[in-house]
């Protein structure tokens, strides 16, 4: 069956793709102003509602966001969980490029939670890593990272601020991720978490709790991650 031709697309998707391109080829970046509907019906000849058709789908697709009585913005990149990535996969998955900045790197003994999750003794020794996670030149992310110290003490010198975890344990390991049972719910940031992320106190954050386990069904690493609200979906395909 032959590919239906752009002059044969309906007029509304002709626009999406337009905005799109001006999207991707960096002419339009997050937060700039995209036409009006008045002015997108003008340039590509068509009537009002199909312009606003155009629009109300990039906007429920999350590429732009609507505000009433301010006009229609490119909306910041979203990140979907539904598939177990590193955040470095995740952010490269968006054409953006993912920068860290290492808070705490080191050994811990005092964690007999986080411990208890990899079956280990309350005092057992704990790799622990804290990042700031950015994408481009904002900060979107802080993430805490576990790993069993006596397992992956290779890990402790890996440039962690420049690199993947995940790639570095498959690397320095040989250990491949298979599966995480994850904890999602909402919180808010207090003082610490709002200058680290550049955000107002008290802010909505996304909690994910991970519990990853290698192809070998070994818990392997335990991440909390804090994601600002807005930056951050979650879609779950659900069978029946």
């Amino acid at each position: 069956m032959p590919t239906q031709s752009r002059k044969d697309e309906p007029a509304y998707k002709r626009i999406q793709s337009a905005i799109r391109q001006r999207i991707e080829a960096g002419e339009l970046k997050p937060g700039d102003v995209v036409d009006s509907e008045r002015e997108l019906a003008r340039i590509h000849g068509v009537s009002l509602m199909t312009a606003r058709h155009a629009l109300a789908d990039l906007a429920q697709e999350g590429i732009v966001d609507r505000r009433h009585g301010a006009g229609t913005f490119v909306a910041p990149p979203q990140i979907h969980f539904n598939k177990l990535l590193s955040y470095t996969e995740q952010m490269a998955s968006l054409g953006l490029a993912i920068h860290s900045k290492i808070l705490f790197s080191g050994i811990v003994t005092r964690e007999p939670e986080i411990a208890a999750r990899f079956g280990l003794s309350p005092t057992s020794r704990l790799i622990k890593i804290e990042r700031v996670r950015s994408a481009g030149d904002e900060p979107v992310a802080l993430e805490v990272c576990y790993l069993p110290a006596d397992e992956f003490s290779a890990l402790v010198d890996v440039p962690l601020d420049r690199t993947s975890l995940f790639g570095a344990l498959e690397r320095e390991c040989g250990v491949e991720l298979a599966y995480a049972d994850e904890e999602i719910d909402a919180t808010h940031s207090d003082h610490r978490i709002s200058r680290l992320l550049s955000i107002p106190g008290n802010s909505p954050l996304l909690r994910i709790r991970q519990l990853i386990f290698s192809t070998k069904g070994r818990a392997t690493v335990y991440v909390t991650g804090l994601y600002r609200s807005g930056r951050h979906t979650l879609r779950i395909r659900r069978f029946r």
